[in-house]
Protein backbone atom coordinates (compact mmCIF):
# COMPACT_ATOMS: atom_id res chain seq x y z
CA UNK A 1 0.00 0.00 0.00
CA UNK A 2 1.44 3.34 -1.08
CA UNK A 3 1.96 5.94 1.63
CA UNK A 4 0.15 9.26 1.27
CA UNK A 5 1.40 12.47 2.80
CA UNK A 6 -0.78 14.90 4.73
CA UNK A 7 -1.25 17.27 1.80
CA UNK A 8 -2.68 14.50 -0.39
CA UNK A 9 -5.01 13.37 2.37
CA UNK A 10 -6.23 16.93 2.95
CA UNK A 11 -6.77 17.46 -0.78
CA UNK A 12 -8.84 14.26 -0.97
CA UNK A 13 -10.97 15.32 1.98
CA UNK A 14 -11.41 18.79 0.50
CA UNK A 15 -12.58 17.35 -2.82
CA UNK A 16 -15.15 15.26 -0.97
CA UNK A 17 -16.37 18.35 0.90
CA UNK A 18 -16.56 20.40 -2.30
CA UNK A 19 -18.95 17.87 -3.82
CA UNK A 20 -21.49 18.89 -1.18
CA UNK A 21 -20.57 22.52 -0.44
CA UNK A 22 -21.27 25.12 -3.13
CA UNK A 23 -21.24 28.87 -2.76
CA UNK A 24 -24.09 30.80 -4.36
CA UNK A 25 -24.73 34.50 -4.89
CA UNK A 26 -27.13 34.61 -1.93
CA UNK A 27 -24.95 32.43 0.28
CA UNK A 28 -21.32 32.32 -0.85
CA UNK A 29 -18.66 29.95 0.44
CA UNK A 30 -16.23 30.89 3.21
CA UNK A 31 -13.07 28.93 2.37
CA UNK A 32 -10.19 28.59 4.82
CA UNK A 33 -6.58 27.70 4.14
CA UNK A 34 -3.82 27.55 6.71
CA UNK A 35 -0.09 27.04 6.51
CA UNK A 36 2.50 26.78 9.23
CA UNK A 37 2.91 30.54 9.66
CA UNK A 38 -0.24 32.05 8.10
CA UNK A 39 -3.99 31.58 7.70
CA UNK A 40 -6.19 32.74 4.82
CA UNK A 41 -9.93 33.22 4.34
CA UNK A 42 -11.97 33.96 1.21
CA UNK A 43 -15.68 34.41 0.56
CA UNK A 44 -16.35 32.99 -2.91
CA UNK A 45 -19.39 33.01 -5.18
CA UNK A 46 -18.99 29.77 -7.16
CA UNK A 47 -21.89 30.57 -9.51
CA UNK A 48 -20.19 33.69 -10.84
CA UNK A 49 -16.64 32.47 -10.07
CA UNK A 50 -15.66 35.60 -8.17
CA UNK A 51 -14.21 36.40 -4.76
CA UNK A 52 -16.39 38.75 -2.70
CA UNK A 53 -13.96 39.33 0.18
CA UNK A 54 -10.61 38.05 1.42
CA UNK A 55 -8.36 38.40 4.45
CA UNK A 56 -5.11 36.81 5.64
CA UNK A 57 -2.33 37.29 8.13
CA UNK A 58 0.03 38.24 5.32
CA UNK A 59 -1.62 41.70 5.23
CA UNK A 60 0.47 44.26 7.07
CA UNK A 61 -2.61 46.33 7.88
CA UNK A 62 -3.93 43.62 10.21
CA UNK A 63 -0.91 44.00 12.45
CA UNK A 64 -0.51 40.26 13.09
CA UNK A 65 3.11 39.31 13.70
CA UNK A 66 2.42 35.67 12.87
CA UNK A 67 -0.52 33.65 11.63
CA UNK A 68 0.41 30.48 13.46
CA UNK A 69 -1.66 31.11 16.58
CA UNK A 70 -5.32 31.31 17.55
CA UNK A 71 -5.29 35.07 18.19
CA UNK A 72 -4.27 35.73 14.60
CA UNK A 73 -6.99 33.36 13.35
CA UNK A 74 -9.60 35.26 15.39
CA UNK A 75 -8.37 38.55 13.89
CA UNK A 76 -8.71 37.16 10.35
CA UNK A 77 -12.19 35.82 11.13
CA UNK A 78 -13.35 39.18 12.42
CA UNK A 79 -11.84 41.01 9.43
CA UNK A 80 -13.39 38.69 6.82
CA UNK A 81 -16.78 39.03 8.50
CA UNK A 82 -16.62 42.84 8.45
CA UNK A 83 -15.62 42.90 4.77
CA UNK A 84 -18.32 40.38 3.82
CA UNK A 85 -21.03 42.37 5.61
CA UNK A 86 -19.79 45.54 3.91
CA UNK A 87 -20.29 43.77 0.56
CA UNK A 88 -23.96 43.15 1.44
CA UNK A 89 -23.69 39.46 2.39
CA UNK A 90 -24.60 38.23 5.87
CA UNK A 91 -24.92 34.47 5.30
CA UNK A 92 -22.19 32.10 4.15
CA UNK A 93 -21.58 28.36 3.94
CA UNK A 94 -18.42 27.18 5.68
CA UNK A 95 -15.71 25.27 3.83
CA UNK A 96 -13.05 23.99 6.24
CA UNK A 97 -10.71 23.10 3.37
CA UNK A 98 -10.16 19.51 4.46
CA UNK A 99 -8.79 20.50 7.87
CA UNK A 100 -10.16 19.24 11.16
CA UNK A 101 -12.59 21.63 12.81
CA UNK A 102 -10.47 22.69 15.77
CA UNK A 103 -7.64 25.06 16.64
CA UNK A 104 -7.10 27.98 14.28
CA UNK A 105 -9.80 26.88 11.84
CA UNK A 106 -12.46 26.79 14.53
CA UNK A 107 -11.24 30.07 16.06
CA UNK A 108 -11.56 31.83 12.69
CA UNK A 109 -15.08 30.51 12.15
CA UNK A 110 -16.27 31.39 15.66
CA UNK A 111 -14.84 34.90 15.33
CA UNK A 112 -16.64 35.37 11.99
CA UNK A 113 -19.94 34.29 13.57
CA UNK A 114 -19.40 36.59 16.55
CA UNK A 115 -18.74 39.49 14.16
CA UNK A 116 -22.14 39.07 12.49
CA UNK A 117 -22.03 36.29 9.90
CA UNK A 118 -24.85 33.69 10.04
CA UNK A 119 -26.70 35.42 12.87
CA UNK A 120 -29.73 33.20 12.30
CA UNK A 121 -27.73 30.06 13.02
CA UNK A 122 -26.29 31.58 16.20
CA UNK A 123 -29.75 32.56 17.41
CA UNK A 124 -31.17 29.13 16.65
CA UNK A 125 -28.30 27.46 18.52
CA UNK A 126 -28.79 29.75 21.52
CA UNK A 127 -32.55 29.13 21.50
CA UNK A 128 -31.99 25.37 21.38
CA UNK A 129 -29.56 25.56 24.31
CA UNK A 130 -32.05 27.67 26.29
CA UNK A 131 -34.83 25.14 25.66
CA UNK A 132 -32.61 22.27 26.77
CA UNK A 133 -31.71 24.15 29.96
CA UNK A 134 -35.40 24.87 30.71
CA UNK A 135 -36.33 21.23 30.08
CA UNK A 136 -33.58 20.08 32.43
CA UNK A 137 -34.86 22.43 35.17
CA UNK A 138 -38.49 21.39 34.71
CA UNK A 139 -37.81 17.65 34.92
CA UNK A 140 -38.16 16.45 38.54
CA UNK A 141 -35.18 14.89 40.21
CA UNK A 142 -35.36 11.13 40.11
CA UNK A 143 -34.78 9.22 43.38
CA UNK A 144 -31.45 7.48 43.70
CA UNK A 145 -32.90 4.05 44.44
CA UNK A 146 -35.88 2.46 42.80
CA UNK A 147 -38.79 2.10 45.21
CA UNK A 148 -41.03 -0.85 44.52
CA UNK A 149 -44.68 -0.69 45.47
CA UNK A 150 -45.77 -3.29 48.03
CA UNK A 151 -47.52 -6.28 46.48
CA UNK A 152 -51.11 -6.98 47.49
CA UNK A 153 -51.44 -10.51 48.82
CA UNK A 154 -54.26 -12.65 47.53
CA UNK A 155 -56.37 -14.89 49.74
CA UNK A 156 -54.60 -18.00 48.49
CA UNK A 157 -51.16 -16.57 49.33
CA UNK A 158 -52.25 -15.22 52.74
CA UNK A 159 -54.06 -18.38 53.99
CA UNK A 160 -51.08 -20.80 54.06
CA UNK A 161 -48.82 -18.23 55.74
CA UNK A 162 -51.39 -17.53 58.46
CA UNK A 163 -51.87 -21.26 59.14
CA UNK A 164 -48.16 -21.98 59.25
CA UNK A 165 -47.31 -18.86 61.23
CA UNK A 166 -49.49 -19.71 64.26
CA UNK A 167 -50.58 -22.85 66.07
CA UNK A 168 -53.09 -25.22 64.55
CA UNK A 169 -56.73 -24.32 65.13
CA UNK A 170 -58.40 -25.96 68.18
CA UNK A 171 -61.13 -27.63 66.14
CA UNK A 172 -59.00 -30.48 64.73
CA UNK A 173 -57.58 -31.15 68.20
CA UNK A 174 -61.06 -31.33 69.68
CA UNK A 175 -62.12 -33.79 67.04
CA UNK A 176 -59.05 -35.94 67.63
CA UNK A 177 -59.58 -35.86 71.40
CA UNK A 178 -63.32 -36.58 71.20
CA UNK A 179 -62.96 -39.60 68.91
CA UNK A 180 -60.93 -41.76 71.33
CA UNK A 181 -63.25 -40.90 74.24
CA UNK A 182 -66.31 -41.92 72.24
CA UNK A 183 -64.58 -45.19 71.29
CA UNK A 184 -63.70 -45.91 74.91
CA UNK A 185 -67.27 -45.14 76.01
CA UNK A 186 -68.66 -47.45 73.32
CA UNK A 187 -66.33 -50.23 74.43
CA UNK A 188 -67.31 -49.78 78.08
CA UNK A 189 -71.01 -49.85 77.26
CA UNK A 190 -70.59 -52.99 75.15
CA UNK A 191 -68.68 -54.67 77.97
CA UNK A 192 -71.38 -53.79 80.50
CA UNK A 193 -74.12 -55.09 78.22
CA UNK A 194 -72.14 -58.34 77.72
CA UNK A 195 -71.76 -58.72 81.48
CA UNK A 196 -75.50 -58.26 81.99
CA UNK A 197 -76.30 -60.86 79.37
CA UNK A 198 -73.90 -63.27 80.99
CA UNK A 199 -75.51 -62.76 84.40
CA UNK A 200 -78.99 -63.45 82.98
CA UNK A 201 -77.74 -66.52 81.22
CA UNK A 202 -76.18 -67.84 84.45
CA UNK A 203 -79.34 -67.17 86.42
CA UNK A 204 -81.40 -69.12 83.81
CA UNK A 205 -79.15 -72.09 84.03
CA UNK A 206 -79.29 -72.11 87.80
CA UNK A 207 -83.10 -71.91 87.81
CA UNK A 208 -83.43 -74.85 85.45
Amino acid sequence: MAKRNRAEVRSAVHRRIRRKVLGTTERPRLAVYRSLNHIYAQVIDDEQARTIAAASTTEKTLGAKTGGNIEAAKLVGKTIAERTLAAGVDRVVFDRGGYLYHGRVRALTDAARAAGLNKDEVREAEAAEAKEAEAAEVEPAKPEGKQKAPKVKTKKEAAPKEASGGEASPEPKAKKEVAPKQAKAAEASSESEGAKLGDTADSGHQGG
